[in-house]
């Protein structure tokens, strides 16, 4: 499926979170997939701002519309909830 958002808003392939213990075991998944306020940018609106295709971001947790596809998960994002870019 190919997704193009449309507006201000933001295709976002969210990181998964594993579940590591202090001495850095791996715990088996709960049945729920858990992501991090941190992802790469997969499709992009109507925007001319500075992001483009492949930036890393941060975003606001709990923030952005979840979008799954086959194996992966999507947010779909406002401009406005991205609050950084990583270089």
């Amino acid at each position: 499926m190919k997704i193009k958002p449309i507006g201000n808003r933001i295709l976002v392939k969210p990181l998964k979170i594993e579940e590591k213990t202090f001495s850095g075991i791996i715990l088996p998944s709960s049945g729920e997939t858990k992501y991090s306020n941190m992802g790469t940018v997969a499709a992009i609106g109507n925007i001319t701002e500075e992001i483009s295709l492949g930036d890393k971001v941060f975003f606001r947790p709990n923030s952005g519309v979840e979008i799954p596809d086959s194996d992966k998960t999507f947010l779909i994002l406002e401009m406005e909830e991205i609050l950084a870019i990583i270089k």
